[in-house]
């Protein structure tokens, strides 16, 4: 897969002028393109710039408001609920996290509902700014339908992931953010635009068959992590982003790629609450905790046991300081986009 090499400054210019062309504002365009740049520098290419022009065709065909006029309903001090207004999903999860932290710095905990949004990118990005304020976080999100319910014989369940975000008393935080398919549909998607396989066990074709086939497996089933308690989690996320929130629920969030109907209407939860709420020594305990699993004996080639987080906070340190590598498909699309 042939790339180029673009300056992070140039590139990140480049994106803003493209949203702001499709009729975003201008703080919208740069909350937008610092949430693809992050998933670039931190490797999540499947929800970086392979997305942007997806993007951009939503907002063509009317399904993403460009100018969207956002509601915040404050239900108490550290409860609230928004409606998105069909904003594209960077603005309306920056809105909430910068919300739900606020709510916390102020009460202890925050929590803040989302409905009538869409993709939003990385879960962990927006952990990242919650751990940074010495909170801990929960996020979830619904997607389309990707996984079939245990039992079922048809796709209904995003990959929906599960976020979870604690401080370490270090500058590199504790993030685990997974979907609980296998693997991210962003990954399957890039490989199928690339002709390219994607690895065994983690998808069936439409006729339930394994496939290694990116394009066949966008067409069938995704498999789930941990086969039904992978499924329970999916259904879990459901109704905490979907049905708590008043999003779209049970397998009636659009697919962003092929289903241009209507908006995603996709609902999101985030949870922030401070650190210490029980106990003052909270970075004392989690160094602690953290000391004691490091130390542990090692399996053979491993030369550290690495808590989630570790190893995004390198590939953004050091994509940090490189020229981003872009595919020259992606590339031939900024040019088009922004023509």
């Amino acid at each position: 897969m042939e790339k180029v090499k673009l300056k992070t400054n140039i590139l990140k210019k480049e994106i803003i002028n493209i949203f702001k062309k499709f009729g975003l504002n201008n703080n919208h365009a740069l909350i937008s393109t610092n949430a693809l740049i992050n998933a670039e520098l931190v490797g999540a290419y499947g929800h970086g710039l392979s997305r942007l022009k997806m993007y951009c065709d939503r907002i063509s065909k009317k399904v993403i408001n460009p100018k969207p006029k956002i509601k915040i309903k404050k239900i108490s001090q550290s409860i609230s609920h928004i409606d998105a207004n069909n904003s594209i999903g960077f603005v309306a999860a920056d809105i909430a996290i910068k919300t739900a932290i606020h709510n916390a710095k102020k009460t202890g905990i925050g929590m803040v509902a989302v409905k009538n949004s869409g993709h939003y990118g990385l879960s962990g990005y927006y952990a990242e700014q919650a751990v940074k304020k010495n909170l801990i976080t929960m996020i979830y999100t619904n997607a389309p339908p990707a996984v079939a319910p245990h039992g079922a014989l048809k796709s209904l369940f995003g990959t929906n992931p599960i976020c979870f975000g604690a401080p370490t008393g270090s500058k590199v935080p504790f993030i685990l953010d997974t979907s609980i398919s296998m693997i991210n549909r962003g990954k399957i998607r890039v490989a199928a635009r690339n002709n390219k396989k994607i690895p065994e066990g983690v998808a069936l074709d439409k006729f339930g068959n394994p496939t290694t086939d990116a394009k066949k497996a966008l067409e069938g089933v995704q498999l789930p992590i941990a086969g039904f308690r992978g499924s329970g989690l999916a259904w879990m996320v459901d109704i905490l982003s979907g049905v708590l929130t008043g999003g779209n629920h049970a397998g009636k969030v659009k697919d962003p790629f092929n289903d241009f109907s209507g908006p995603q209407n996709i609902g999101h939860l985030f949870i922030t609450f401070k650190a210490n709420l029980f106990q003052k020594n909270y970075n004392q305990r989690i160094k602690e905790n953290i000391k004691i699993i490091k130390r542990l004996p090692k399996i053979s080639g491993v030369k550290e046991i690495m808590y989630p987080g570790q190893n995004k906070f390198k590939r953004f340190k050091e994509n940090s300081k490189k020229e981003i590598n872009i595919p020259k498909i992606i590339k031939k699309d900024l040019e088009i986009l922004n023509s």
